[in-house]
């Protein structure tokens, strides 16, 4: 396969300044592998990263954002031996650094040596180059064989799957009959809320704002889906819990309302899971936590090789995310698409990236 010298990238210039450019097709170090890319996923910690950066990491004037993708293989440094050309992939964003206390342990994703080049971490699409361009460099430990029953643009939502297979790794999983509310009916709760049916719970309910998001969510197999401007959504989960309160809570907001009431809807002995990005304080009334007994965590991304785990559920039509596919653009339309998935636009819930033309 013939690979130009340059490609068409998305190059973050300044805070707020996205650009489509040429840049040098990237070189290959060991243990990459050079992946033609398909389709990315605008994740809801893009828009962030191209308006401030991302905790000092980004290298303004060269850095490329985009973390969620998928495309095929092109090239393999000569000691990859897991992957082939033409093998179809989607990229796992973390690639610890494979040696310190936490990547020995799995924990790669919170590695203690994060942005450490030199010591082999990366981060796509955060503190080294992502998706958003024609061509990325990858560590072959990050990427995960596509099968054909995947299509590219679903596959590019495997990261956000992984990340919620994570947190119900972290909480302690679905245990069957279990009653799960998810808070918050963007990508990641509706994703969350099928999963847990998956996992056998016997009752989900689906809390938000926004209608046509919650009728996705019946779509995917909620049981109950309740509005928040149209019922109290205390008093309705205690009535369908007979006072009791949920088993579990997926708090998938990232608002300190919601993320408050986790609190207040969860039973004795519940657990919660904090999935949101918080760019605010809330308050949680820690005297609860101790007397109630309540299991609190919060999954950092898509850790212990759960995009792996992921993909039978996707293959075999079990976890379908078509319905999330709201919008498609091409990499020259890349700040449209980021004005439509910020604006939901249309009812934008996942809008993909494609380094070539969309019809």
């Amino acid at each position: 396969m013939s690979i130009p010298k340059t490609m068409k990238a998305a190059v973050l210039f300044d805070y707020g300044d996205l650009r489509v450019t040429e840049m040098p097709v990237p070189e290959l170090d060991a243990g990459e592998a050079l992946v033609k890319v398909d389709s990315v996923a605008i994740c809801g910690s893009d828009p962030g990263i191209i308006a401030r950066g991302w905790q000092g990491y980004t290298p303004l004037g060269s850095f490329i954002p985009g973390h969620e993708f998928t495309g095929v293989v092109v090239a393999t440094a000569p000691d990859v031996i897991r992957l082939k050309v033409g093998d179809r992939v989607a990229v796992e964003p973390h690639k610890g650094c494979g040696r310190c206390e936490n990547c020995l342990r799995g924990l790669y994703t919170t590695c203690l040596n994060y942005g450490n080049l030199e010591l082999g971490h990366r981060h796509y699409g955060f503190s080294t180059n992502g998706g958003y361009a024609e061509y990325a460099a990858c560590h072959d430990t990050t990427l995960h064989k596509l099968p054909d029953s995947i299509s590219f643009e679903e596959g590019a939502l495997l990261t956000a799957v992984g990340t919620v297979m994570y947190g119900y790794e972290r909480i302690g999983w679905v245990r069957p009959g279990e009653t799960v509310v998810v808070t918050g009916p963007g990508a990641l709760g509706l994703i969350s809320a099928r999963l847990a049916k998956i996992l056998g719970a016997g009752c989900v309910i689906l809390t938000g704002t926004r209608e046509e998001r919650l009728a996705i969510g019946r779509q995917m197999g909620v049981d109950i889906t309740l509005n928040v401007h149209e019922v109290d959504v205390l008093q309705k989960i205690m009535e369908l819990t007979n006072g009791i309160g949920a088993d579990m809570v997926v708090e998938c907001s990232g608002q300190p309302g919601p993320a408050a009431q986790a609190m207040e809807i969860v039973r004795k002995n519940g657990r919660i899971s904090y999935n949101g990005v918080y760019r605010e304080a809330v308050s949680l009334p820690l005297n609860k936590i101790v007397q109630w007994n309540l299991l609190i965590t919060g999954p950092k991304a898509e850790g212990m090789w759960n995009l792996e785990r992921a993909i039978p559920l996707m293959a075999d039509g079990r976890l379908n995310l078509k319905p999330l596919i709201t919008h498609r653009f091409s990499l020259d339309q890349i700040n449209t698409a980021f004005d439509t998935f910020t604006g939901r636009v249309g009812g934008a819930i996942k809008v993909i990236v494609k380094p070539e033309s969309v019809s």
